[in-house]
C-alpha cells in the first residue's frame, strides 16, 4: 500500500503564554495526489501534549482537516493554520482561548529545507509576488493553477491567492472531465461574490503576509483594469500579462508597470490553437501560447517557467 499521507507533530511551543504543538500535514506522493481512502488507518503521531492546543497545518483537502479536528478533541483546542492570518481556533475545551480568536503563530512548516529558494529581499523581508493580468476569457485562472502545478513539485514553498470574486476557484479548475462546462458555469454562480470596500485591501493585506512567508505568491486579480485594485499592486512586485486581444496589452502595461512601478516578468498572446512562438527575450519574455483552456493544457512552457522561477531562485 502507498503512504501518500504523513504527521508531523512539533515540540511543545509557547505563544501568548498558551502552550501549544504543531501537526503538520505532508502530502509525500510525487504529484501530490491524496484519496479518501488514505485517511482510513491513519493515526495521530504519539506525544501530543491534550493539556495543550495543536494547530494543524499543511495543503490539504478539506475532509483531513475535519477528520484531524475529530480525531484531537481531547486536546485543549484545535486552531487551523492559514498562512494570510495566523492560527484560527476551530475548537475548544479550555477557556484559555475562544472560537474564531486568530493566534500569531510563526510559520509552522519554514524554510529550512528548501535551500533552492531566493532569500528573501534583505531590506523588506519579503518574497516577491506576481499579478497574473489580462483581459477577459483569456486564461487567467488556467494559467495561474497551471503555473502553480507545475512549481509546486520542486518549490512547495509557493502559494496562489485568488484575489477577485467571480467564484472560480482551484477547485473549479480540478474537476473532472466529466463535469460539464455547464455544470461549471452554475457552480461559479451559486459562489460569486461581489466587490465591496474591504474586498482589495483585505487581499492586499493577505497578500503581504504570505510575502513574509513563503518564496513565491502567484495573484489571480480578475480581468478589468480598476483603480480599486491600487493596494493589490502596492502589495506585489511583479506582473505577467496573458492576453487574447493585443490591444489591451499596452493598457494592462500602464497599469500595472506606469502606475503601480511593477516589474514585468512575461506577455503571452494567448491562443486557442496549440502553439508556442517566443517573440523577445528581454527584458522580458513575449510568447504566443496556447491553449489556456480548462482541461487542454497538457503542461507549462519552459521558457515561461524559467521566467518565472528566475525572480524567486537563486542564481548561486
Amino acid at each position: 500500500m502507498i503512504i501518500s499521507l504523513h504527521l508531523h507533530l512539533s515540540k511543545s511551543l509557547l505563544v501568548q503564554n498558551l502552550k501549544y504543538q504543531v501537526l503538520s500535514i505532508e502530502l509525500t506522493s510525487s504529484d501530490h495526489i491524496i484519496q479518501p481512502q488514505d485517511i482510513k488507518n491513519l493515526e495521530l503521531p504519539s506525544g501530543i501534549d491534550t493539556t495543550g492546543g495543536v494547530v494543524i497545518s499543511g495543503r490539504a483537502p478539506m475532509w483531513i482537516y475535519s477528520y484531524l479536528t475529530h480525531e484531537l478533541h481531547p486536546t485543549a483546542w484545535v486552531a487551523c493554520y492559514d498562512p494570510r492570518i495566523g492560527a484560527v481556533v476551530s475548537v475548544t475545551n479550555s477557556h484559555q482561548v475562544y472560537i474564531g480568536q486568530v493566534i500569531p503563530v510563526s510559520p509552522p512548516n519554514g524554510r529550512q529545507n528548501h535551500e533552492l529558494i531566493q532569500p528573501r529581499n534583505v531590506e523588506t523581508g519579503l518574497c516577491p509576488a506576481v499579478m497574473i493580468v489580462g483581459p477577459p476569457d483569456s486564461g487567467k485562472s488556467v494559467l495561474s493553477h497551471a503555473l502553480f502545478q507545475a512549481l509546486l513539485s520542486e518549490h512547495p514553498d509557493i502559494y496562489l491567492q485568488r484575489a477577485h470574486w467571480d467564484g472560480e476557484g482551484n477547485y473549479v479548475l480540478e474537476l473532472g472531465q466529466q463535469t460539464t462546462d455547464a455544470e461549471i458555469e452554475a457552480f461559479k454562480q451559486r459562489n460569486k461574490g461581489a466587490l465591496t470596500e474591504r474586498f482589495f485591501p483585505y487581499h492586499a493585506q493577505a497578500i503581504l503576509q504570505l510575502r513574509r512567508q513563503k518564496s513565491l505568491v502567484i495573484v489571480d486579480v480578475g480581468g478589468m483594469v480598476q483603480p480599486e485594485k491600487l493596494p493589490i499592486l502596492e502589495a506585489c512586485t511583479h506582473y505577467l500579462i496573458i492576453s487574447s486581444k493585443p490591444e489591451a496589452v499596452g493598457v494592462w502595461h500602464e497599469f500595472c508597470r506606469d502606475r503601480g512601478n511593477l516589474i514585468p516578468v512575461a506577455v503571452i498572446h494567448s491562443s486557442l490553437s496549440e502553439v508556442e512562438e517566443v517573440h523577445r527575450s528581454e527584458p522580458y519574455l513575449e510568447i504566443t501560447s496556447g491553449p489556456w483552456v480548462r482541461g487542454q493544457v497538457k503542461s507549462v512552457s519552459e521558457n515561461i517557467l524559467k521566467y518565472m522561477k528566475s525572480i524567486f531562485i537563486s542564481k548561486n
